[in-house]
């Protein structure tokens, strides 16, 4: 090959007559070949006419083989027959149970995402989406990616998210119907729990006034304080039994199906949209809560009004604080506290607002007592009350101003139904039930027999038993407000003193301005006074009974009782001045002197002896006076008499007068000396009352007149 390549360069060179070279060469090189072959034939030649020697041989038996073979091959092929159809079977069926095999692995490999896929749908149809989020999570992260090479597995992934959402659409609106049925049974949820901590409170204060008797009692007393003991336990276990059959029966548990909350909290914090939910949640209480606090029109009407409002209130707090403990930051302390703020400012101003408009004291203390259990009730749950407590002492006020109110008509009642007369008692059981009622203590009186009369008239008792009955009104306001037993005290007498200073005093006033009432009305009403005052100090001995403060206590306060009914009186007093005067006026108005009569009478006038014996028998009645009014009463009456006798005798149109009428006008001035002179009422020291018409007497004024009359005649 080399020798050719060589020689085949050299063809194409451009040498001259190098093709013939080639040629020879080739020439040279055949020969060459033709030798070598011809060497290996002739020493290979032996060999081949040996081996066609023995071929010849063995050609008849290769003759016969080949028939033998060809007969055993014909029989082996007609016997394989059956051979190659079974064969053909095994390898069909070898097949097949290949695939199958592989069918079983792929199916045992896809089995449990169907088996979960499965689940998944059942526990969507039983609405357990929780469940079914954590089906779907494993699905995701466990199951599909050792399939995810078939189609049916896309279809999965795909459904999925859609799925998700679904989930997020049924417990959102789950949330929703939650959240309206929250805000239908507030109210019952409310009223359930209020009623819950006015139970624990009444078995706390029973068992305090329990302990406290048992403190008290004789300690050597061993079997009484052990059965006081099992009497104790007895009425724990009595009120514990009641509170745990009132909490197996009305609980908020039980009142409301909490779930779907929970649900929802659970679904959107594996779906990561936890902080969604808790602003959507807050969003949609602080609206039902704006809903709650906002009160209806009529509340202040009734006190079911109230009731229901504060159980809505309560039953909102009870929920939102029962989702607090049960639940993971969907609420916090923070937003509670927040959410309590906002409504106890707006509680409080509806409160201020709808409590003005009470002016029945019963329903302003019904509301006292709701405000009261509300306050405890949210108080046990945590939140803080102070401000609904301050709120009480502004409404305490109003409270005793229409206390004020009542017992004002109560007093004028009881003032129009009085006959201001002398309590007649015809025997002792009636003195008793008159002492019963009003502390009237009177030794002397105590000795006279039946029947007799009490200086007071029927309207003295019952004035003092409708001031007790104030006081236990007052009283039960003060109650449960947390206040220590000196500051109700102070209340009670404040209020009281409203009651006398103000209320009892205004009616008083008005009762002795009446134009019915009379001198004699007048002169009761003084007597009744009296003895109201005198009344004061078991008044006050009465508020210290009730609070177990001793009146020598420092800062204990006084009853006001007798600046009241002093000034009363002082006021009937005046009263009694003004009507005698008037009377008077009236007895001088119906004088008719005739000014130009020749001689007199010769008795004294007819309206002045009525008017005398009028002033005897109104004196008579001021029997019962102090001595100083009846006195001054009398004084002032003879004053008053004798300035309108002079100044009928010194009046400016009195031209001219007679010898006969001075003489007339003599007699009338004798008689109210002698009237004078005769004592009608006791007390007076010498001629103290007849100087009253000492001007009468100047006998200097009636002799100028009488020379002025003269002149005027002579002219």
């Amino acid at each position: 090959m080399i020798f050719l390549f060589v020689f085949n360069r050299s063809v194409y060179d451009d040498q001259p007559n190098a093709h013939q070279r080639f040629m020879e060469k080739l020439d040279a090189c055949i020969r060459n070949h033709d030798r070598e072959i011809e060497k290996m034939c002739n020493f290979h030649h032996q060999g081949f006419v040996d081996a066609i020697t023995e071929l010849l041989k063995v050609r008849a038996d290769a003759e016969k083989l080949k028939v033998q073979v060809t007969d055993t091959n014909r029989r082996l092929q007609d016997a394989g027959k059956e051979v190659i159809a079974q064969t053909e079977e095994i390898i069909r069926c070898r097949v097949q149970q290949r695939n199958i095999t592989t069918v079983v692995e792929k199916l045992q490999l896809c089995l449990p995402v169907l088996e979960m896929y499965s689940k998944l749908k059942e526990q969507m149809n039983v609405k357990r989406y929780y469940s079914a989020l954590k089906t779907m999570e494993q699905l995701e992260n466990l199951y599909l990616p050792r399939v995810s090479q078939y189609r049916f597995c896309q279809i999965m992934i795909e459904n999925l998210p859609k799925l998700r959402e679904e989930i997020k659409e049924i417990s959102m609106s789950d949330l929703k119907d939650f959240l309206e049925s929250i805000r239908k049974h507030s109210d019952r949820i409310g009223e359930t729990a209020m009623k819950q901590a006015q139970q624990q409170k009444t078995f706390s204060t029973a068992l305090q006034k329990q302990n406290n008797v048992n403190y008290g009692r004789n300690m050597r007393l061993g079997r009484s304080r052990i059965m006081e003991s099992k009497h104790e336990i007895t009425l724990k276990r009595t009120f514990e039994e009641d509170d745990e059959h009132e909490e197996e029966v009305l609980t908020a548990q039980d009142l409301v199906d909490f779930s779907p909350v929970y649900r929802c909290l659970h679904i959107y914090s594996v779906l990561g949209d936890g902080e969604i939910f808790e602003n959507y949640y807050r969003k949609q209480r602080r609206k039902q809560a704006r809903l709650v606090l906002q009160p209806q029109s009529s509340m202040h009407e009734t006190v079911e009004g109230y009731r229901r409002y504060f159980s809505q209130i309560v039953g909102f707090f009870v929920v939102e604080d029962h989702i607090l403990h049960v639940t993971q930051g969907l609420v916090t302390r923070t937003y509670t506290d927040e959410l309590w703020n906002m409504a106890l400012s707006k509680i409080i101003a509806v409160l201020r607002t709808h409590s003005s408009y009470c002016s029945d004291p019963d329903l302003v203390l019904e509301l006292k007592n709701l405000i009261v259990v509300f306050a405890d009730t949210l108080q046990g749950y945590g939140f803080p009350v102070n401000r609904l407590f301050d709120l009480l002492f502004e409404i305490r006020d109003q409270y005793n101003e229409t206390l004020l109110k009542k017992w004002s008509g109560l007093f004028r009642d009881i003032f129009e139904a009085d006959n201001y007369s002398p309590i007649p008692v015809a025997n002792e059981e009636e003195y008793k039930i008159v002492i019963s009622k009003f502390p009237f203590q009177d030794p002397e009186l105590d000795k006279q027999s039946f029947p007799k009369k009490l200086p007071m008239s029927q309207s003295v008792p019952q004035i003092y038993i409708q001031v007790k009955e104030f006081i236990y009104a007052s009283l039960k306001f003060s109650e449960s407000l947390h206040r220590s037993s000196t500051e109700i005290d102070d209340m009670l007498r404040k209020s009281t003193n409203l009651l006398l200073t103000r209320t009892l005093s205004s009616c008083l006033q008005n009762l002795i301005k009446k134009p019915h009432i009379g001198l004699t009305e007048l002169v009761q009403i003084i007597i009744n006074t009296t003895h109201l005052e005198q009344a004061c100090k078991y008044l006050e001995d009465f508020i210290s009974n009730i609070t177990n403060i001793s009146q020598v206590t420092v800062h204990t306060a006084r009853l006001y009782g007798l600046s009241t009914f002093k000034d009363a009186r002082h006021a009937a007093e005046g009263e009694i001045y003004t009507k005698l005067n008037q009377k008077i006026d009236e007895f001088i108005q119906i004088a008719d002197y005739d000014w130009t009569m020749s001689e007199s009478d010769g008795r004294a006038s007819g309206y002045l002896m009525d008017l005398i014996n009028f002033l005897r028998s109104t004196f008579q009645v001021f029997t019962h006076l102090p001595g100083k009014v009846a006195q001054t009463a009398c004084m002032s009456a003879c004053q008053h008499l004798s300035t309108s006798l002079m100044q009928m005798l010194l009046d400016s149109e009195l031209k001219q007068i007679s010898m006969g009428a001075i003489q007339q006008f003599n007699l009338d001035v004798i008689q109210c000396e002698l009237f004078a002179s005769s004592e009608p009422v006791p007390g007076f020291q010498g001629d103290t009352l007849q100087l009253a018409f000492i001007d009468l007497r100047q006998n200097e004024r009636l002799e100028q007149k009488e020379q002025h009359f003269c002149s005027v005649q002579e002219e």
